[in-house]
C-alpha cells in the first residue's frame, strides 16, 4: 500500500495547460512528483498541435509512475498550422496510438486502479464530448440549430464549430452518443467494491458552469446524460477542466475538482496566480 520510503504516493492532476500560449509552456517543468510512485491525471487541452501534445505528455510520463490522459476539445482541433491533418475520430485514434507508444493511459486502455485509499479506486479516463443539451435561457426547449443561432446573436461561438470536426459521424451529437454508450459499458464493468475517480475534460455535472461569464457557452460544456454518473458509478472524486474556473465543489457528497491552468490572461488576474498542478489524493 505504501510507496517511496514508506510514504503513500500522491495523485496529482492538471488540465488546460495550453502550452502553445506564450507564458504557459514553462509551467510544464513545475509539474513534478514528490516520489517516483506518484500519479498524474492530465484532463485535456494540453495544446492544439498533435506533436506538441505528445511531446508534453512524454515529458510528464518520464517523471510520474502513471500518467492518465483524456482529450480536450483543443487536442481534437485540426488547424492549418498542424503538420498532422487527421480529423474527427481519426484524430482521436491517432492521439491514442501515440499515447500508447509513450505509455500514457487513455480512455481506450485498461483503467488503472489506485490502491492507496480505504477501498480500491478505479481511475476512469472518459472521452464523452458534448451534445448541446445544456442550455442557457431562453434556449431551453428549442432545436440545436436555434440554440446555436441564439448564442451567435449573443456573440458567443465556440471555436469548435470551425476546427473540431466530427468525421465520420453526421454531427457532434451522434459522436457524443457513441462515446456515451462506450463509456457506460466500460464503467459498468468496474468491480462493485471499487470506488472511482472519474476523469473527463468536460464536466460530467452541470453545476460547475454556473459562474460562466457568458452562460450561452454552456452549449459546448457537457451533456445531460452524465448528470448522475458520479452517483451511479460510486465516484469519490470527479476531475475535469475546460471551464478555466479552477475550484473545488461537492455534489451528492462527491468532490468535483476543476484542475485547469488556463490562459495567461486568466491566471495573471487570479489572487493566487497560476496553479499548474493540484494534489488530489
Amino acid at each position: 500500500m505504501h510507496g517511496y520510503r514508506g510514504r503513500v504516493p500522491n495523485l496529482y492532476a492538471t488540465s488546460d495547460l495550453h502550452v502553445t500560449h506564450q507564458g504557459n509552456e514553462p509551467f510544464v517543468d513545475q509539474i513534478t512528483p514528490e516520489s517516483p510512485d506518484d500519479w498524474l491525471i492530465v484532463a485535456g487541452d494540453v495544446g492544439e498541435r498533435m506533436g506538441t501534445v505528445v511531446d508534453t505528455l512524454a515529458r510528464l510520463r518520464e517523471r510520474f509512475a502513471t500518467v492518465v490522459w483524456v482529450p480536450g476539445n483543443h487536442e481534437l482541433w485540426t488547424t492549418a498550422q498542424d503538420p498532422d491533418q487527421h480529423r474527427g475520430e481519426q484524430r482521436y485514434r491517432e492521439l491514442v496510438r501515440r499515447c500508447r507508444e509513450i505509455d500514457v493511459c487513455t480512455p481506450e486502455d485498461t483503467f488503472p486502479v489506485w490502491p492507496h485509499a480505504e477501498r480500491p479506486l478505479t481511475v476512469a479516463p472518459l472521452f464523452v464530448l458534448y451534445d448541446y443539451s445544456w442550455r442557457a435561457a431562453p434556449a431551453e426547449g428549442v432545436s440545436v440549430a436555434e440554440a446555436l443561432r441564439q448564442a451567435r446573436e449573443a456573440g458567443v461561438v465556440c471555436t469548435d464549430e470551425f476546427l473540431l470536426h466530427h468525421d465520420p459521424y453526421p454531427n457532434r451529437q451522434e459522436w457524443c452518443a457513441r462515446r456515451l454508450e462506450y463509456s457506460e459499458k466500460r464503467l459498468a464493468e468496474i468491480p462493485q467494491d471499487h470506488g472511482t475517480v472519474l476523469v473527463s475534460h468536460w464536466p460530467l455535472h452541470r453545476h460547475p458552469t454556473e459562474p460562466l461569464i457568458y452562460p450561452e457557452f454552456v452549449l459546448w460544456c457537457g451533456t445531460r446524460e452524465t448528470e448522475r454518473w458520479h452517483v451511479q458509478y460510486r465516484a469519490e472524486l470527479a476531475v475535469y477542466g475546460h471551464l478555466h474556473i479552477p475550484r473545488t465543489t461537492t455534489v451528492d457528497g462527491v468532490r468535483f475538482e476543476e484542475v485547469s491552468l488556463g490562459y495567461p490572461r486568466e491566471w495573471r488576474r487570479r489572487a493566487r496566480g497560476p496553479v499548474p498542478v493540484r494534489r488530489l489524493l
